[in-house]
């Protein structure tokens, strides 16, 4: 790839280390702008998406799920991974669906962003859900998770102690309240 970014960073070489069912990790060698060489340890990742779904009383729900690299569980915003293809707006609604049961007669692109770009390719699409049908969740057979519906203050309270500390539910919390205040005023 020929690049008129002074900071280009071009791969000399390639080796594989992992081909996993969600992640690939490969080790790249790369030539510096200044004529020197690192090495750029790299995950591959098909991609995500997250909905902040909101209910018609103004109620954010979330999954309580536990996350073993982080050895506990933690409160999260619907989210999962995009399959080779898949629309990020059909993935939205697939996950919402499938972790709280719920369907959305509106979905609102709030942004696209890089969780990890330091170490990782992963893009998450976020969305914001409203007009909610309440239905049976039908969570992945690998996956267990409890739903909570939480106000704006209580998605605060919960930030601000620790309990939620996900970037994409963070994220979300913002963008939340950045929504309602352009409502409000």
């Amino acid at each position: 790839m020929a690049t008129n970014d002074p900071l280009y960073e071009k791969t000399i070489s390639s080796q594989p280390i992992f081909d996993g069912k969600v992640i690939k990790v490969k080790v790249d060698e790369v030539l510096l702008p200044n004529g020197n060489t690192s090495k750029r340890e790299i995950v591959n990742h098909p991609g995500a998406v997250a909905v902040i779904p909101i209910t018609d009383d103004g109620q954010m729900v979330c999954v309580r799920q536990f996350r073993k690299p982080l050895e506990r569980s933690i409160l999260e915003v619907p989210a999962g991974k995009l399959e080779k293809g898949e629309d990020p707006l059909e993935c939205a609604k697939r996950e919402l669906e499938e972790e709280t049961g719920y369907q959305a007669s509106q979905y609102t692109h709030i942004s696209s962003f890089y969780t990890s770009p330091g170490f990782a390719d992963e893009i998450l699409h976020l969305y914001m859900a409203t007009g909610l049908t309440a239905g049976e969740s039908r969570p992945d057979e690998d996956e267990f998770v409890e739903i909570l519906h939480l106000t704006l203050e209580e998605a605060k309270k919960l930030h601000e102690t620790g309990e939620i500390r996900d970037a994409k539910t963070v994220l979300a919390l913002f963008a939340w309240e950045n929504q309602l205040l352009k409502q409000h005023g």
